[in-house]
């Protein structure tokens, strides 16, 4: 695939994989990016998983149409996209390898060498010229990995942004890029916040044309819709307005509550987004509530503790820095309920979260009084 004239596309589509990063459900498979570009000097931008190894070679061997690459630029060391270096090398010994120099100490772990006589290390601002394309490094820890670097080509105008600006499913996949492009960062990228806030600064200050990531679709047309998703999901901002509802029921008695609560919030015109978190996937849950302003959590007391996928569910959320969002609670128990307290323990590092101040409590099933806390609850967080 073409990306500009002299720029292009030599990844592979996984349509077999089941889990990406062992967790993730990728109904439409995965891509593994990777890029050429032909100059007086020819540089190839990462490789692929180790499972398409070969494609990725013949791929290579196509594009190169019997010239020799000069380089391999290493932006990230995981071994979805690095994992076929040390193969590299030995097919085209004369090639240097471009990376930061923590991602040559993680050679040396992968690989038993940091291949120390083809080294070029590079920092932020360092440059590379191919002839006529000039590159320019930017580095980018922690997003998601300390060694990771992004390229900048000034010719062409494009952004080699690694895992930033990446998705779940096939390169040609025909669906929605907000959606698994937001799960995608929300589970892999979302911790690091902050250190994406920084990155997009210093991609402000660029002329970007095109952006070319290691997963997904190349992003050609109206590149400040893609950048202003990415400034509102790493700054823990509100996307869409909206309740998500997440619970966990036993008996049913809490799913009922549950809802109870979604006819009323709808009738009143808003949108919500139920959760059942012992059966959908936990990914998608995580992603509606970072994508919503207004939560409200719905279990029962266990154990003197909370349903585990609840537990699990919070987890996931403060472990990436959970934040800017109104909290509601619904807490289940037959003697001596808890479960709010527990829940509202778990956010008390989370940063700018307001609590409702009609939450819910059931005492084994609805009853009048619990369906007027509903009542109550529903008005508030409509508003």
């Amino acid at each position: 695939m073409k990306v500009t004239n002299d720029i292009k596309y030599i990844g592979v589509n996984d349509r077999d994989i089941d889990l990406f990063e062992g967790q993730y459900i990728v109904p439409n498979g995965m891509a593994y990016n990777s890029y050429v570009i032909l100059d007086e000097k020819i540089a190839v931008l990462d490789t692929v998983d180790q499972n398409f190894k070969q494609e990725w070679l013949n791929n290579l061997k196509g594009v190169l149409n019997g010239k020799i690459p000069d380089y391999l630029i290493v932006q990230h060391m995981e071994p979805d996209h690095s994992a076929n270096i040390l193969e590299f090398t030995k097919i085209y010994p004369n090639a240097k390898i471009v990376a930061s120099s923590k991602a040559f100490i993680m050679m040396k772990n992968y690989f038993g060498t940091d291949f120390a006589e083809k080294q070029i290390v590079v920092g932020e601002g360092d440059k590379l010229s191919l002839g006529k394309h000039n590159l320019t490094f930017v580095t980018a820890p922690m997003v998601h990995w300390p060694e990771v670097i992004v390229t900048y080509d000034e010719t062409d105008k494009v952004l080699f942004s690694a895992d930033g600006f990446g998705k779940f499913g096939a390169w040609d996949t025909d669906e929605d890029w907000a959606c698994e492009a937001r799960r995608y960062y929300i589970g892999i990228v979302g911790k690091y916040g902050a250190q994406v806030q920084s990155l997009l600064k210093k991609a402000a200050t660029l002329d970007i044309k095109i952006i070319c990531p290691l997963h997904g679709p190349v992003l050609t047309d109206n590149l400040g819709y893609y950048i202003n998703l990415y400034d509102i999901w790493s700054s823990y901002g509100v996307e869409s307005e909206g309740v998500v509802i997440a619970y966990t029921s036993i008996y049913g008695n809490t799913k009922k509550a549950v809802e109870l609560l979604a006819q009323k919030l709808e009738e009143k015109g808003v949108k919500v987004a139920v959760n059942d978190l012992a059966r959908c996937d936990m990914a998608e849950a995580v992603e509606d509530a970072f994508r919503y302003g207004k939560i409200v959590l719905a279990t029962t007391t266990y154990n003197a503790d909370i349903f585990p996928f609840m537990r699990e569910f919070i987890n996931h959320l403060t472990e990436r820095n959970f934040s800017n969002r109104t909290i509601a609670f619904i807490e289940n128990g037959s003697w001596m309920p808890m479960a709010t307290k527990v829940m509202k323990n778990m956010f008390e590092k989370s940063k700018n979260i307001n609590y409702a101040q009609n939450n819910v409590k059931i005492l084994s099933a609805l009853n009048e009084e619990s369906v007027a806390q509903i009542n109550a609850l529903a008005e508030e967080i409509s508003k």
